[in-house]
């Protein structure tokens, strides 16, 4: 975590200069899209200092009323960070309407132009940083924060080319259409970023996180583990929560099925670079099992063993003891 809390903290400090610069590229040119641009800035700066303290947050061991860990303040951090890029956007299209019909004399556009360059080739750098180092650690907070990041130094391009544009031409309107422009392609961005939230803070299914999870059983699974469904898992930040059910030989004494169930634990957390909390129901097996049970010899075996039958994402979601494979 402190590789994260390093990484936002840039983050948070080069905001606060882009900012200020932006401001400055403003107050020389009067440009109603450059001031669409700076006030994303103001978001920036706030989303980051957020972003600092969710990962904080995030970083603490669970407790009595947290019994899952404090991982999950990382979707509310980027969720509150899509709504004021969504807000930020909106406020700036009453402005930009008015300037259609009282127009504003745009000067000094030279200037402004290498000073939003620059903000443009910061912004980019830290975003790619601030996105390699979120999908390093898994930190959704991190990833919103660097992509926000790259959409401005992607809205800045178009924000320059307009700038170049009405230089050429004189024509003081193109830069109103530009910082519509900006505003609708920030709104997206926001909306992007807390459609992602909402679906964490309600448990979605991360795609990713299962189709890893279910390589890594059909991968490693034992000739005990006959069968595993009911499976669930949750994302709290980066870490995991896992639980399923597994089915096991009935002859099995309690002391072999736990250490079954505390193999089977092992070897998935083992496959993760992060925390993974594993709670398994386990479920003795029937003879309808017998004919993909991979036990050899077995003894009490009722049905003849037909092949090796894959762990699908079917028979590991559903909620089947014994699935007719």
């Amino acid at each position: 975590m402190n590789s994260n809390k390093k990484a936002i903290g840039v983050s948070l400090i080069v905001g606060l200069l882009l900012m200020a610069i932006k401001f400055v590229a403003y107050y020389l040119t009067d440009s109603k899209a450059i001031l669409t641009d700076a006030l994303e800035s103001v978001v920036n700066v706030a989303a980051a200092a957020f972003a600092f303290y969710s990962i904080y947050l995030a970083s603490q061991p669970k407790d009595r009323n947290h019994p899952y860990g404090h991982g999950k303040v990382e979707f509310f951090s980027s969720g509150l960070e899509g709504t004021l890029i969504i807000l930020a956007g909106l406020l700036m299209i009453g402005p930009t309407i008015y300037s259609f019909f009282v127009p504003n004399e745009v000067s000094h556009l030279n200037e402004g132009i290498w000073l939003v360059a620059i903000t443009m080739v910061i912004n980019a750098g830290v975003g790619l940083y601030l996105i390699n180092i979120g999908k390093k650690n898994d930190s959704i907070a991190l990833q919103a924060d660097g992509k926000h990041l790259m959409v401005d130094a992607l809205s800045t391009v178009i924000l320059i080319a307009g700038l170049f544009l009405v230089k050429l031409t004189q024509k003081t309107y193109i830069d109103g259409i530009l910082a519509l422009i900006l505003a609708v392609i920030i709104i997206y961005n926001g909306y992007r970023i807390v459609k992602k939230s909402i679906s964490g803070l309600m448990d979605e299914l991360d795609e990713k996180t299962f189709v890893q999870l279910l390589e890594i059983l059909n991968k490693n699974r034992e000739d005990r583990w006959i069968d595993v469904h009911n499976l669930r898992v949750q994302k709290y930040g980066p870490d995991i929560h896992v639980d399923c059910h597994l089915t096991l030989p009935y002859y099995l004494s309690l002391e072999d099925a736990h250490e079954e169930v505390t193999r089977f634990e092992r070897m998935v957390q083992s496959n993760y670079p992060f925390e993974v909390e594993i709670f398994i129901h386990s479920d003795p097996c029937i003879p309808q099992c017998c004919h993909y049970c991979m036990i050899k010899n077995c003894s009490v075996r009722k049905e003849q063993f037909t092949g090796k039958k894959i762990w699908t994402e079917e028979r590991i979601l559903s909620n089947v003891k014994h699935f007719d494979y």
